[in-house]
């Protein structure tokens, strides 16, 4: 295992959505942190146009997180954009903060588009913080700000990717552990596994 202070051989991509309304489906922005050994090596992020029957911002949406109708016109669909957002995550663990919201957002608007969704492993990192962390709040700021990354723009999806990355690169490294699995496994948490679709051709697009 790598000692203290020692770069962490941790791979992942965080993953941070921000939807339109209440749909799981809605999602009009994303972000993407990857990281290798322990390190932020890539990011990116863009506004998305929610799928149809989808597409409807309700006001509450719009006070959390600034997006209106009118920015995401010129946006790729969520048909457009896929292929993109699978060539970075690649075969990585999804790390999200509440990750069940996140990876319910990428299934739910794959569904709704006809699309095959990869069968994305996932770790929570608001499930890690609180194993890592003595905190009143373990909101992704306050979380984040327990690991070192504080004063970011909470509710740009870019930003709070790259917050909820943090967060894992440090308990990793409070931890010693050496990956993903080994994090989740000296804190007592799990690394989600999806149910394996009968084909794959998305997922294929993934790891090419």
């Amino acid at each position: 295992m790598p000692g203290e202070g020692e770069d962490v051989p941790l791979d992942f991509t965080a993953i941070d959505f921000e939807t339109a309304n209440s749909s799981p489906a809605s999602a009009c922005s994303v972000g993407l942190v990857r990281v290798r050994g322990g390190e932020v090596v890539a990011t990116t992020g863009w506004l998305i146009r929610p799928p149809a029957g989808h597409d409807d911002f309700q006001e509450w949406n719009v006070r959390i997180h600034g997006i209106r109708p009118e920015d995401v016109v010129g946006a790729s669909s969520w048909v457009d954009q896929f292929d993109r957002l699978c060539a970075f995550a690649g075969a990585d663990v999804l790390v999200a903060h509440n990750a069940g919201f996140d990876l319910n957002v990428l299934r739910r608007a794959s569904e709704v588009t006809g699309l095959e969704c990869p069968p994305y492993r996932s770790l929570c990192s608001l499930q890690v913080a609180r194993k890592t962390y003595q905190l009143e709040s373990y909101r992704l700021p306050k979380a984040a700000a327990a690991a070192g990354f504080g004063d970011f723009s909470h509710h740009d999806a870019l930003a709070d990717a790259r917050a909820c990355a943090q967060i894992v690169i440090d308990a990793a490294r409070r931890s010693l552990a050496a990956d993903v699995d080994s994090l989740a496994a000296a804190l007592g948490v799990r690394v989600t596994d999806a149910p394996v679709p009968a084909h794959v051709p998305a997922l294929e697009r993934a790891v090419a």
